[in-house]
C-alpha cells in the first residue's frame, strides 16, 4: 500500500477527528516546553551549584522549539491561526530561523519531499564522517542563518518556493530580527545573562537537533511515496513531549493536516505500512555512519 491508497481508504469520520484541532492541547503543550525553559533559565541565571551542567539542557529545550515552529507553518498545534502565525514568529526569532521564509521553504518541502524541487536537497547529507561530524556540530548552520536573515533583509532572497506577495512581508520580518538581535547583543554592555541563557545553550543544543533532523529523510529513497522517503524514529516518551511528537514523520508527511496530539493515533492506523523506521536516535546514528565506513 502506498501513502496515497492509505489516505484514499480512510472515511470521512477519521479525516474529521484526525483534523480536528484541539482548544487546549497545544497551549497545555507549550506551557510545559515553555515552562522548562524559563525554569531552567531561572536556575542558571540564579547561579546555582552545577549552574553550568543546565546549559546543554537549557540549549536542548530552546532548538527544539523548531518542532513548534514546524508545526505552525502547518497552522495545526492551536485553534487559532493567528496564534499559529505569532507563536512560529517568535519561536523562529529564538533559534534564526524566519518564519514566514521557513513557512514557504517547509512547504516545498512537503510538495516535493526527497525529490527534484525539495529545497532540502539543496544541502547535500553527510557523505563522509568527517562530514558527519561537521554537520551534527550545528556550526554550519548558525553561519547559513545569518547569511539567510542578510540576503532576505537586503531584498536577496529570492528562491522560488517563496512567492512574490509574501517576500516583502518576508523582509520586513528579517530586518525586524536583526533590529531584535542588535539589541540583544547591546545588552552585552552591562550583563552577560543572555550569552548564558541563550547564546551558548543554543550552540550546545544544536547537535541534538541536528542528529534529529537527520534522521528524518537521511538514507531514505528518493520516490514519491511517504511511507519510503520519510522516516518514523521509535524513542522515548521525553523526546516526542521536546520534538512536538514529530519523531512520527512519516505519518506527519502522509497526512499534514493531522495536529501534533493527533499523530499517535494515526500512527496506530498506519504503523504496519510503514518502511523506514529507526529503533531510537543512537541506533539511526549509528546505521548511518556504519554506511560510510
Amino acid at each position: 500500500m502506498t501513502h496515497s491508497d492509505f489516505l484514499t481508504a480512510l472515511t470521512p469520520a477519521t479525516r474529521a477527528a484526525l483534523t480536528q484541532r484541539s482548544p487546549t492541547a497545544g497551549l497545555w503543550h507549550l506551557a510545559g516546553h515553555g515552562g522548562v525553559i524559563v525554569v531552567l533559565g531561572a536556575l542558571i541565571a540564579a547561579g546555582v551549584p552545577g549552574w553550568w551542567v543546565l546549559l546543554p539542557l537549557q540549549g536542548i529545550a530552546l532548538v527544539f522549539l523548531f518542532t513548534l515552529e514546524h508545526e505552525c507553518t502547518h497552522k495545526t498545534p492551536f485553534a487559532s491561526d493567528s496564534l499559529c502565525d505569532r507563536v512560529g514568529a517568535v519561536t523562529g526569532a529564538l533559534i534564526l530561523n524566519p518564519f514566514t521564509w521557513f513557512r514557504y521553504f517547509h512547504l516545498a518541502h512537503h510538495r516535493f519531499t526527497n525529490q527534484p524541487g525539495d529545497p532540502e536537497l539543496d544541502s547535500p547529507k553527510p557523505e563522509t564522517r568527517a562530514q558527519w561530524l561537521w554537520h551534527v556540530s550545528g556550526l554550519p548552520l548558525w553561519g547559513a542563518s545569518i547569511r539567510l536573515i542578510l540576503r532576505l533583509a537586503s531584498g536577496r532572497e529570492t528562491p522560488a518556493y517563496l512567492p512574490a506577495r509574501a517576500r516583502a512581508r518576508a523582509e520586513r520580518e528579517a530586518r525586524l530580527l536583526l533590529g531584535v538581535y542588535a539589541l540583544a547583543a547591546l545588552t552585552l554592555l552591562w550583563s552577560p545573562l543572555i550569552l548564558w541563557l541563550w547564546v551558548i545553550p543554543l550552540l550546545l543544543g544544536q547537535p541534538f537537533l541536528r542528529v534529529y533532523l537527520l534522521a528524518e529523510h537521511g538514507d531514505c529513497p528518493q520516490v514519491a511515496d511517504m511511507f519510503a522517503n520519510t522516516r518514523t524514529t521509535f524513542t522515548t516518551a521525553l523526546v516526542r513531549f521536546f520534538a512536538w511528537n514529530m519523531p512520527y514523520h512519516a505519518e506527519h508527511h502522509v497526512f499534514p493536516a493531522v495536529p501534533f496530539d493527533k499523530l499517535p493515533a494515526l500512527h496506530q492506523q498506519m504503523r504496519e505500512h510503514l518502511r523506514v523506521t529507526a529503533a531510537g536516535y543512537v541506533a539511526f546514528s549509528q546505521a548511518y555512519l556504519a554506511r560510510r565506513r
